[in-house]
C-alpha cells in the first residue's frame, strides 16, 4: 500500500491515510480503501476498524487535481461515483467503523467520516464541505448525509457559505460523537472501541443490519443526482476558474 497503512492490534483494525500533505482522497488511494476493507472483510478476529490520519490532518478532501484530468460530465460523474459506492460500503459495512479525525476532515474526507459510524474529533478540528468557494458542488453523497446530521437549515449554511465547524461545534450539531484534546484523541478513540469490540460479535453485526433502515428511502436517488449534478457543474466555467483559482492561492471571478 502507497496511500495507506493497515495495522492490527488484537481484534481492532487501524487504517491510516499516509498520502501527505492533505491525505487527498485520490482514486488510487480510495483503491487501496477498497483493497483494505477487503481483507477486514475476510478476518474473522476484527471486530471493529479506525480510521485516522498521519501528518497535520484526517483528510482536507478529494484529489482536486485529479478531477481536472477527466473532460466530461459522464467522467466527473463516474468519479463521483466510484466514491460514493466506497462509502456506501463503510457505512454498511459488518463491524463498526470509527473515524479519528484531527486538523481537518473537509470535502471528501468529511464526506468519508460521515460515512463512518462514529466520530471522535479535536475540538480545534474543522470540519466542512467548501465545493462552492470553488465552483463546485460536494460529489460523494455530502449532500445527502450532512442533513442526517446537522438538520437542513445548517446543512444549507454549511455548504453553501463553505464554511467549516470545530470540533466542539460538530458535537454541538451532532455531527461527531466526542470532541478531545490533540493529545487525548488516539486514546480516547481506542477505549471506546474497546467497550465494543468485547461485545459478542453475532449481536454486533445484527446491529450493523439493523440502524440502516432508519435511513429514508429516497436516499439513495439523492445520491445518483448528486453524482449527475456533480458532473454537469464541474465542467462549467465557473468551476474551472474556482479550480484554478484555488491551485494559485486566490479568490475565484465567478461569471455565473
Amino acid at each position: 500500500m502507497d496511500y495507506l497503512s493497515y495495522q492490527k492490534d488484537g481484534n481492532k483494525g487501524f487504517i491510516t491515510f499516509n498520502s501527505p500533505p492533505a491525505n487527498a482522497l485520490s482514486s488510487k488511494l480510495l483503491e487501496e480503501l477498497s483493497q483494505t476493507l477487503d481483507q477486514i472483510e475476510e478476518d474473522p478476529k476484527v471486530k471493529a476498524v479506525i480510521i485516522r490520519g498521519e501528518g497535520k490532518f484526517f483528510s482536507a478532501g478529494a484529489d482536486i487535481k485529479e478531477f481536472t484530468q477527466v473532460k466530461t460530465a459522464e467522467d466527473h460523474a463516474s468519479l463521483a461515483r466510484n466514491g460514493q459506492s466506497i462509502f456506501h460500503r463503510i457505512e454498511h459495512f459488518h463491524v463498526p467503523v470509527i473515524a479519528s479525525i484531527h486538523g481537518a476532515a473537509l470535502g471528501g474526507g468529511l464526506e468519508l467520516a460521515m460515512a463512518c459510524h462514529l466520530r471522535v474529533v479535536t475540538k480545534n478540528a474543522k470540519l466542512g464541505l467548501p465545493e462552492t468557494t470553488l465552483g463546485i458542488i460536494p460529489g460523494f453523497a455530502g449532500t445527502q448525509r450532512l442533513p442526517r446530521y446537522v438538520g437542513l437549515p445548517k446543512a444549507y449554511e454549511m455548504i453553501l457559505t463553505g464554511t467549516p465547524i470545530s470540533g466542539e461545534e460538530a458535537v454541538q450539531w451532532q455531527l461527531a460523537n466526542d470532541a478531545v484534546s490533540e493529545e487525548e484523541l488516539e486514546s480516547y478513540t481506542e477505549n471506546l472501541v474497546n467497550r465494543m469490540v468485547d461485545k459478542s460479535r453475532p449481536s454486533v453485526q445484527a446491529v450493523m443490519k439493523l440502524l440502516p433502515y432508519a435511513h429514508t428511502s429516497q436516499f439513495q436517488g439523492g445520491v445518483e443526482e448528486e453524482a449527475k449534478q456533480f458532473g454537469q457543474i464541474f465542467g462549467t466555467d465557473d468551476a474551472q476558474e474556482g479550480i484554478q483559482a484555488f491551485i494559485e492561492k486566490r479568490k475565484p471571478n465567478f461569471k455565473d
